[in-house]
């Protein structure tokens, strides 16, 4: 079957490139629920352009999908890219720079928290480990306790 001739694809230069939202979804490497629940969230426009009865997406829907999809792989939540796509790209440098160092801050707090974490729990198996087949599991013992 001949891609550029149906109507979920259809292929001129790059910058007229024109999707179904399957074939955005495709594209994206997203499903079409969430494009739908994207543009219910404002994240991603609803496009005005239809052919026949199917809307047409294009590269620029495309690009914002894949942004908000890298901006989640880097942590931030639907409303923060909300935020961070507001922004202007010439006029908002500071205040995208300061979003992504609160971010930074944010995962560091959390992998200080996962370190003491894991520190605990590597010292509970070591005292299970050493501790007398006889006595109490050490590991179950603190979780019951307060």
């Amino acid at each position: 079957m001949d891609r550029k001739n149906t109507p979920e694809f259809s292929e001129g230069d790059a910058r007229t490139r024109a999707f179904t939202i399957g074939a955005l979804a495709r594209a994206a490497d997203v499903s079409v629920e969430t494009i739908r629940y994207y543009q219910r969230r404002g994240l991603l426009p609803e496009p005005s352009t239809t052919r026949g009865a199917y809307r047409v997406y294009g590269e620029d829907e495309l690009a914002r999908l894949r942004a908000i999809r890298r901006a989640q792989q880097l942590g931030f939540s639907l409303d923060e890219i909300n935020g961070l796509l507001a922004l202007n790209a010439e006029r908002d440098r500071q205040r995208a720079r300061a979003a992504a160092q609160a971010k930074i801050e944010l995962i560091d707090s959390r992998i200080c928290q996962l370190q003491d974490m894991r520190d605990a729990l590597a010292e509970l198996v070591h005292c299970c480990e050493h501790t007398d087949g006889a006595a109490p599991c050490p590991i179950l013992r603190a979780l019951s306790s307060e």
